[in-house]
């Protein structure tokens, strides 16, 4: 079996706004001395995780990442439903009720097992009832996002239910919620990170880079009003605002452990390739969702290369240092500088990566040829 899967994504993008820095504007990298747009990798990983094509794979196989999983837990004991019902958004159910004090002390009990928690919420005479309820309910979040296995959230369920039964927070023994055998295919593709419980960290079997231009960019403002249909008159906007844009055509790049993929999901083989079918069409197809709304920018990527072997994974954006020439077709002139960088290293470092694309601009290649030249 080949070690490594390697990606290499041409995909043209509209006037967007996909991902925004803190001032609003799209973020970007300087690269050869100039300036590119740039989608970062968490922006990417979200909006393939959450996607349908995940979802697809079947919900056992998708985990939930919250920190606010014991107010769900405290939902769940406070409003008589299940675990379950209350992450589905369910209001009220014919299950039988848990004190509020006593029901904080159970979420922050099995909430904690995935991380630190907030501080716990201590009253004073003068707090007002809802200010009260929102901090106490504040308290039972986890500090940082933790990513929870699908067999975690049916363990944490479960104990819901004993706890419910009891009234009381559970035991120390009872609290063994983490699992190791998990088949979660976004924890397996994106690894997970408990600083307290090191043993049931999991290694990220997908390596994603920064999608960036492989031409220099410069960022545009929209200046925009929008008219107040009830204003006769026709005096003016009834609002202005600038919105700041770009477009290219971004490369991006992957490098998938195949190996360690089928290992995290338990040796598998079957899942492992639904879940490389699923993050490979994933990636051809979904668009970050950042401004959509306003730009309508969501694209199918134009070219993939993908490569299979044992040899070193390298990202190939060196071929975009000087950026591309405006003389020609660009994404022609991307296609032909990527494959050219890739036969020079090829030659140079002796590597011999099996290799199979799709080119929308020549109409050669299929997504579904390309999923199973990875799936090997």
């Amino acid at each position: 079996m080949s070690d490594f899967i390697q990606l290499h994504v041409l995909t043209s993008y509209p006037a967007s706004n996909l991902n925004r820095d803190d001032l609003g504007r799209p973020k970007s990298v300087v690269m050869g001395n100039t300036t590119r747009l740039r989608i970062s990798s968490q922006c990417l990983k979200r909006a393939w995780r959450t996607s349908d094509i995940f979802q697809n794979i079947g919900a056992e196989h998708v985990g939930i990442r919250t920190r606010e999983m014991g107010r769900y837990i405290f939902k769940a004991l406070t409003e008589g439903c299940t675990l379950n019902e209350a992450l589905a958004g369910k209001a009220g159910g014919s299950l039988a009720t848990v004190k509020e004090k006593d029901a904080v002390a159970i979420a922050r009990a099995m909430a904690g097992v995935f991380g630190k928690l907030k501080a716990e919420y201590k009253p004073k005479k003068d707090d007002k009832a809802e200010a009260a309820r929102t901090q106490r309910e504040e308290s039972l979040e986890i500090e940082q996002l933790a990513h929870f296995s699908q067999e975690e959230v049916n363990a944490v369920a479960a104990l819901t239910e004993t706890c419910r039964t009891g009234g009381k927070a559970p035991a120390k023994e009872q609290l063994a919620l983490l699992r190791k055998d998990i088949k979660t295919v976004d924890i397996a593709m994106f690894g997970r990170m408990l600083a307290a419980e090191k043993a049931f960290n999991v290694e990220a079997a997908v390596q994603v880079a920064h999608a960036m231009t492989v031409h220099p960019v410069t960022v545009d403002d929209d200046f925009f009003t929008a008219v107040d249909d009830l204003n006769r008159d026709d005096s003016g906007a009834g609002h202005m605002g600038v919105s700041e844009f770009g477009a290219g055509i971004f490369y991006l790049y992957l490098c998938i452990d195949r190996g360690l993929l089928k290992h995290n999901l338990q040796g598998d083989t079957e899942l492992t390739n639904r879940a490389l079918a699923a993050l490979l069409q994933a990636v051809a197809q979904v668009s970050p969702s950042g401004k959509q709304n306003s730009f309508g920018s969501r694209a199918y990527a134009s070219y993939i290369l993908a490569e299979r072997g044992n040899d070193q994974p390298r990202n190939l954006s060196v071929a975009y240092l000087d950026g591309v020439s405006k003389k020609q077709n660009i994404m022609q002139e991307a296609i032909k500088l990527l494959t050219e960088t890739r036969a020079n290293m090829n030659t140079v470092y002796g590597q011999t990566f099996e290799s199979a694309e799709i080119n929308t601009l020549t109409g050669s290649g299929s997504l579904k040829e390309l999923a199973a030249f990875i799936a090997g």
